[in-house]
């Protein structure tokens, strides 16, 4: 793991995570205690130890898809965006547990395992948390399916295929994009960074599917941590939920 992805995942584990959480008026503690594993996790050499802090961090990820459960048994669009947010960390943990080992996972090498950890960190719990709350404060259901129906379509798109992870992309281009735009008109102010992050950081994600999928020349993954990842962090994810934050929880 790079030590930018490092950064990235670290953001996600200690301050966003937790940040969102009282969001979803889930107690952030029991967490917090598994992610300071996770996160020393990522800087230690692939081994024993680094699997076995990751360990730690997936049974706290699970301690979230615990709480998710009860939501998946209401009909209702805002709790299934907060539902995702809190069952997306798991696929995030188990990733990290055959990267820190060193291990492909589903055909996939652990460079492409560490990046997987990182988006299921921001464009899954994140994203779904922000569509669920600017949803339901806007009154609208879409805003809040949006997210989670493309973020299962990119999950699907790494069993399928380049060409359905493409059209997952497109779904969560578009229902960021909605999102962004509904939270400006709500918020104004405060979503104007994120707003035009987000605006920049999903055009990188459309750029790259649509290069994976037809071999069209597109951003290399360098730059795409540099930019997408970076900006979808710091200026969409951290910036979104810290705003967000004195809203009544989901």
């Amino acid at each position: 793991m790079t030590p930018l992805v490092g950064v990235i995942v670290t953001l996600g584990m200690l301050v966003v995570i937790p940040l969102g959480l009282r969001l979803l008026d889930v107690r952030p503690w029991p967490f917090l205690i598994g992610a300071a594993a996770g996160a020393l996790s990522l800087w230690l050499p692939r081994g024993p130890l680094a699997v076995t802090l990751a360990a730690v961090y997936a049974v706290a990820a699970l301690y979230l898809a615990f709480h998710a459960l009860p939501r998946l048994r209401r009909p209702d669009p805002v709790q299934l965006a907060a539902a995702t947010a809190l069952a997306t960390p798991t696929v995030a943990a188990v990733s990290l547990l055959a990267e820190r080992a060193g291990h492909d996972l589903l055909g996939y090498s652990p460079q492409m395992l560490a990046l997987t950890v990182a988006h299921f960190h921001f464009a899954g719990f994140a994203a779904a948390l922000v569509a669920g709350l600017v949803g339901r404060e806007s009154g609208s259901p879409v805003a809040a399916l949006t997210v989670p129906a493309g973020t299962l379509l990119v999950l699907g798109g790494y069993f399928v295929g380049d060409w359905a992870e493409l059209a997952g992309s497109a779904v969560l281009t578009a229902g960021m994009w909605w999102v962004g735009w509904l939270a400006w008109r709500r918020f104004r102010g405060v979503f104007l960074l994120s707003g035009a992050v987000l605006a920049v950081t999903m055009v990188l994600a459309m750029a790259w599917a649509v290069g994976q999928a037809t071999g069209l020349p597109h951003p290399s993954l360098e730059t795409m941590i540099a930019t997408h990842g970076v900006g979808n962090a710091f200026g969409f994810a951290l910036c979104a939920v810290a705003a967000l934050r004195r809203l009544d929880p989901l």
